[in-house]
Order: structure tokens, then C-alpha cells, then sequence
């Protein structure tokens, strides 16, 4: 879609200020049902768009990327532009600066339509814990977009944005993708700079592209990739343009099926799985089964980790420097909230936090205090990390085998609106396949598979692919043979 919209601006079939414009106008139409966008930056993206229209009249080239249309998720920072992360602390917060990631995107001249919903700090896999709302699934508005990218996702499906970016922290890029029809790419952790990306999980945290195809994926991600001085986990992609690997040949390929996946998956996602291996063995692959017995751990070492460093990270939200104080906020909201002037700092800091997280943030910073408190963080966070390292060593096993590894991205299809909110163990669940993939850093992607029909609706499901370290190419060459070979 990228490169055929590229085409239209070249030849002069249409502006970018018209396709701005034809954006906005179905943002109006949908978003009022979706709640796909927390804030939209009509002025900023038609700025831009009159400079690439500018830059085409004159007869200079330009980017691939550029003046195409898309949103960005609402815990990276735009300079100047509300950025929330989905929480009543941050309601009033301006970024005062460009993430990396938006730097790089302004070089290569996109259009920015807004800043989208996600669960509350990320955290999250259904964006209902958004302190504004849960979007909606464009394909059946009664059930979730997914989480923690769940805005960028349905905004991609509903065609809202022609692309958008998300962060996946234990699968939050992917699982939406999954759950909306569309393409969710997790890179390598230190592919992209994390600067400007309000952190949650800083071992974990990896921003990424959500798109149509696997060739935008790898379009934006050729141009947010990169080594970064204000992140020292950044490293350099030699500037590849990883759209240019996806050759649509897969032949000699090894792909790894994980034995301990395959369990307790019910007969609807059995069968498409199979039908994509089945494809993937008629393209030349060679399929693989392999073991990863510590994968049974994954999902408890990451719930043990990511709170940890949601514990860390969100003691920086006060109310004094970041965001909102409680006595900002004299409403009904906060009726039972202490307002006098002669509370003490202690007294300050524990209002507004009481007042302006959501439940889910302060279940997770309680579960990560008490695991880093004295007397439990040997039995809790130190343990954990050794688990890491034992479902590392035997996914390095894993790879010396097979080129990649093909898994669900997720359980199920999209739950319908308040199914697991009452069982946050349920919710949980749901990350169980994508994890791993954030506790070993390596890259993976959601690719769509087909559809599950679940009261009269083709609720859509993506199957995952997890490759080797910092091997991206492979990995999207993979998912774009299977997505050009399909039918």
C-alpha cells in the first residue's frame, strides 16, 4: 500500500494533503465508535503534507515513506503534543522533545494524523485499562482491539492510518495485529531506539511498525532502525532497507515448531496453524519440531520482571514533576480525596498516585515492590532472571537448529469487551505465546492467517514467527513469502 501510494504522489494522481484529508475524513467517520486516536495533530499533518506537495512541485525526489499518512501510539513522544500513555497522571503532560523514532520519521517527511489509544502505560492486553476508553475491534465492535497497541492496530484495520507505530513490552504490538487483521513487527530489542518512549519495562520495551502487508512493516522499520547516543541498548542497522530482502522465496529454509506450543490448542486454531506449516512445507521450507521446556515458565518469569520494572520506572510520576497533582483536579472525580494545603510531600505524592493510576498500574507496581522488597527479591526477581537465562540457552539451542521458529501469536481470537476484566489471571493468559519473545530480545512478527467465525462474525488470527537475534531480514522474508503465497 505504501509503494502504491508513493506511485500516486510521484505521478501527481493525488496530493498528500488530499490523502491527509481522505484520512481525517474516515477518522471522522469511524473513530467516534473505535476510539482508536487519544488526541489527532490535524495541524501538524497537514504542515506536513503541504511540504512534501511543495517538494513534489519543485521536482524533487523524495522518500518512499514520504507524505504518507499514519499514527503513532500515545506513549511516544511528538515535541509540543499531548502525550498521555493512556493514564489521568499524564492528562495534561506536553512532550517537551522528539522521541528518536519521530525524528527519524520527520527526516524521511511522513504525515502524522494523531496519537492512539493503548492501555494505560502499556500495560495491558485489550486497551480497556485506557483511562479514556476501550477501542473497539474493527470487526466487531463488541469485542477488544487488543493491548497494549490496541489504537494503532484497529486504527491500521479500519483504515484510520495508513500505518502506525506501537511498543511491545510482552507482545503488545503483535496480539493486536493479530487480533485486527494486520501485521505487527517486534524487532530485535535494540533495533530502535527507545528514547522517547515513556518507559514501562526497560529490558522488555521495543517499539515497532504496525501496517497491512509485511513490506510496509519492513518500509517503516527500515526507517526507525538504527543505533541511537541517547540509548545505549541501540545499535546500528548499516542503514539496510530490509523491504528490499522480501524475495518471496523461502526454499531451504528451516522452520521450528515448538512441541510444548502445540498443547492445548482448541480445534479451530489447530487447523490454521497447520494450513500455514502446510503452506510454508509447499513453499520449500523445511518444518522442524523442536523442544523449549522452560517455555512453560515464561509467561511467570515475565510477570515477574515486567512489574519489577513498571515498579521502577513509574516512581517518577508524582505529580510534582511529571503530570498531574490531585489537587489539580478539584472534581467529583476525586471527591474523596484530601485537598488541604497542609498535607506533608509523602501525603502529596500518595493522593495524586491514588487518584490518577488506574487499577492494573497499581496492581502491577504493588506486585513488582513487593518482589524487589527485602527477603523476596532472591526468591522472586533474582530467580526470575535466572529463568531467563535457561529459556535463552535453549532457544540458542533451538536456533542452531532451524532458522526461525512458528507459534499462534495468540490463544484465541478477540474476547469480547469485559470478558476478562474480572480475572486479570485470564487476561494474563493471553500473552502466553508472545512473551518469550520479549524475555530473549529477539525479533518476531504477526502475520494474519485467517479468520474464526464466533457469532456470525470472521473475527480475525495471526500466527507468529520468532527468528534469531538482530536477523530481521530472514524473519520478514518468511512472513512476506507466506503472506504473497496465501491463497
Amino acid at each position: 500500500m505504501i509503494r502504491e501510494l508513493h506511485e500516486k504522489l510521484i505521478n501527481k494522481k493525488i496530493t498528500s494533503v488530499q490523502l491527509t484529508e481522505e484520512y481525517f475524513a474516515v477518522i471522522e467517520k469511524k473513530d467516534k465508535e473505535l476510539n482508536a486516536y487519544l488526541t489527532l495533530t490535524k495541524k501538524l499533518a497537514m504542515d506536513q503534507a503541504t511540504k512534501v506537495d511543495e517538494k513534489i512541485a519543485r521536482g524533487e525526489k523524495i522518500d518512499l515513506l514520504e507524505g504518507i499518512p499514519g499514527a503513532i501510539k500515545d506513549n511516544i513522544c511528538i515535541a509540543g503534543i499531548r502525550t498521555t500513555a493512556a493514564s489521568k497522571i499524564l492528562d495534561n503532560y506536553i512532550a517537551p522533545y522528539d522521541a528518536t523514532v519521530i525524528t527519524k520519521l520527520n527526516a524521511v517527511g511522513v504525515v502524522m494524523l494523531g496519537k492512539t489509544n493503548l492501555d494505560e502505560f502499556a500495560m495491558g492486553s485489550s486497551t480497556e485499562n485506557s483511562a479514556y476508553g476501550v477501542t473497539k475491534n474493527p470487526s466487531d465492535l463488541e469485542r477488544v482491539s487488543g493491548g497494549s497497541s490496541g489504537g494503532s492496530a484497529a486504527a491500521v484495520a479500519a483504515g484510520e492510518a495508513v500505518w502506525a507505530l506501537g511498543s511491545d513490552t510482552g507482545g503488545s504490538i503483535r496480539q493486536p495485529a493479530s487480533f485486527c487483521g494486520v501485521v505487527g513487527l517486534k524487532p530485535t530489542y535494540g533495533r530502535v531506539s527507545r528514547y522517547g518512549l515513556l518507559a514501562m519495562a526497560s529490558s522488555l520495551d521495543q517499539i515497532g511498525p504496525i501496517a497491512k502487508s509485511v513490506e510496509d512493516a519492513a518500509i517503516i522499520f527500515s526507517a526507525i532502525a538504527g543505533r541511537d547516543k541517547h540509548d545505549a541498548t541501540s545499535t546500528d542497522s548499516f542503514d539496510k532497507k530490509f523491504e528490499d530482502y522480501l524475495t518471496g522465496e523461502v526454499r531451504g529454509m528451516k522452520i521450528g515448531i515448538i512441541k510444548e506450543y502445540q498443547a492445548g490448542l482448541d480445534a479451530e486454531m489447530k487447523k490454521i496453524i497447520e494450513a500455514v506449516i502446510e503452506k510454508y512445507k509447499k513453499l520449500g521450507a523445511e518444518i522442524v519440531e523442536v523442544e523449549l521446556p522452560s517455555a512453560k515458565y515464561a509467561l511467570a518469569t515475565y510477570y515477574i520482571i515486567q512489574p519489577c520494572e513498571v515498579s521502577s520506572n513509574l516512581a517518577r510520576f508524582d505529580g510534582i514533576k511529571y503530570g498531574m497533582r490531585n489537587d489539580d483536579q478539584k472534581s467529583s472525580d476525586f471527591k474523596d480525596a484530601d485537598f488541604s494545603e497542609d498535607k506533608n510531600l509523602l501525603e502529596t505524592y500518595l493522593d495524586t498516585r491514588q487518584y490518577n493510576l488506574g487499577a492494573e498500574a497499581k496492581r502491577r507496581i504493588m506486585l513488582g515492590t513487593y518482589s524487589l522488597s527485602a527477603g523476596y527479591y532472591d526468591a522472586y526477581y533474582l530467580r526470575a532472571q535466572k529463568v531467563r537465562t535457561l529459556i535463552k540457552n535453549e532457544f540458542e539451542k533451538v536456533l542452531q537448529k532451524v532458522d526461525m521458529v512458528l507459534t499462534p501469536t495468540t490463544p484465541t481470537p478477540a474476547f469480547k469487551i469485559g470478558e476478562n476484566t474480572a480475572d486479570p489471571l485470564q487476561m494474563y493468559l493471553e500473552d502466553i505465546f508472545t512473551v518469550t519473545a520479549n524475555i530473549l530480545g529477539v525479533p518476531a512478527i504477526s502475520v494474519p492467517a485467517g479468520t474464526i467465525k464466533i457469532d456470525d462474525k470472521d473475527l480475525p488470527i495471526g500466527f507468529q514467527l520468532m527468528g534469531k537475534w538482530f536477523d530481521e531480514e530472514n524473519l520478514l522474508r518468511a512472513a512476506d513469502a507466506y503472506e504473497k503465497n496465501k491463497s
